[in-house]
């Protein structure tokens, strides 16, 4: 029996990478139901991190919790409890930024100096309370530039001022740090902490977080020199080098997690090792990934990127569904393509309706491969 693989990222604000796993695996049936169906939705540390567990690992748990979001709301949320393994007899926690101190969260708004990663500090807080032996984070899509302050703060240590009072939460608050109390940090898992991420920029400077990522977040021009400076003041704190690659990562939040001794590694590798892509393909005649905008920075450790490489080491085409690609696109490595723009005829409606429209990518996909 003919084995296909379904490795895509989500396709962001429209689709979770589970659910387009499926969306083109029921259009690959639509034309192909002999085939054996495989699901390995992935992520690169951002939006859908969890999911892609929750889908690949079995007796994956979901632990519902309640965290303050980056605009301190209360939000649900919840972080991701894998079995029990020898190296983890704990288990193996996951949490994500994107959903507990993320961008999306905020809709429309932009919250710029203000906006914190306290909630995504108390889910993992949450988990190591529940005694995980070790930690997997994901921190892409943030929507602040505290550096990860707030995070920190929420697994017990404390910024001062001056005066020694604690410092308003945000990237506001960093230009009054003038020390760190960490005596209250909880201490790493036994199997340590393993960060997900796709970003390989410094903490400081022109290609660094407040820099580079700032304006999304709503910083104008002097917000970002000022959250820049607050940064710097931060780095002076903490004993991480700010110009680690990645350090710069979710508005700093790298550099705050290196600085509490975790590992930053490849998102989209990693989160593959984990839900064990390798061996999949290992079996697999075709993969299938996507994501939702294909363009020149894909190659830059991006899921379909990842793929591709995979797939080249197993000696298995990779085929690719995107909402859209970009004419500076290099899709080289793949096969065959498939754009949901082309196919809805417009990218409005493609966002509009994107299973409908990835369920035609696969059916699309699945003829091309049919007629090798």
């Amino acid at each position: 029996m003919t084995s296909v693989v379904f490795a895509p990222d989500s396709f962001k604000g429209t689709i979770a990478a589970a659910d387009a796993a499926a969306a083109l695996a029921a259009g690959w049936a639509s034309v192909r139901p002999g085939d054996r169906r495989v699901l390995r939705p992935l992520a690169d540390g951002g939006e859908g991190t969890l999911d892609a567990f929750a889908a690949a690992v079995d007796g994956a748990v979901r632990v519902p919790v309640t965290v303050t979001g980056p605009d301190g709301a209360p939000t649900d949320a919840a972080w991701l409890r894998l079995p029990a393994t020898p190296d983890a007899p704990g288990g193996t926690g996951v949490a994500e930024l994107a959903s507990t101190s993320g961008i999306e969260l905020l809709g429309d708004r932009r919250l710029g100096e203000d906006a914190h990663t306290l909630g995504f500090g108390q889910a993992v807080a949450a988990a190591l309370d529940a005694g995980v032996s070790r930690l997997v984070l994901g921190i892409g899509s943030s929507a602040s530039t505290d550096g990860g302050a707030g995070m920190l703060t929420a697994l017990g240590a404390r910024f001062l001022d001056d005066a020694g009072a604690p410092i308003p939460l945000g990237s506001r608050g960093l230009r009054h740090a003038a020390s760190v109390d960490p005596s209250g940090l909880h201490a790493l898992p036994p199997g340590g902490v393993v960060v997900l991420s796709d970003v390989t920029n410094p903490l400081l400077g022109p290609s660094g977080a407040a820099a580079v990522f700032g304006p999304q977040k709503g910083l104008d021009a002097p917000g970002v020199q000022r959250a820049d400076a607050g940064l710097a003041r931060l780095a002076a704190l903490l004993s991480a080098d700010p110009a680690t690659p990645g350090a710069g990562a979710a508005g700093g939040t790298g550099f705050g997690l290196l600085a509490w001794g975790a590992r930053l590694v490849a998102g989209s590798r990693e989160v593959g090792e984990l839900v064990s892509l390798p061996a999949a393909l290992a079996d697999a005649a075709v993969v299938v990934t996507g994501e939702g905008a294909f363009d020149g920075q894909s190659g830059a450790g991006k899921v379909p990127s990842y793929v591709a490489t995979a797939a080249a080491a197993a000696e298995v085409p990779a085929f690719l569904a995107a909402g859209r690609i970009a004419a500076d696109a290099d899709t080289g490595a793949f096969a065959a393509v498939a754009s949901l723009t082309g196919l809805a005829g417009s990218g409005e409606a493609a966002m509009r309706h994107p299973a409908q429209w990835l369920q035609a990518a696969g059916a699309v996909l699945a003829h091309g491969f049919a007629a090798r």
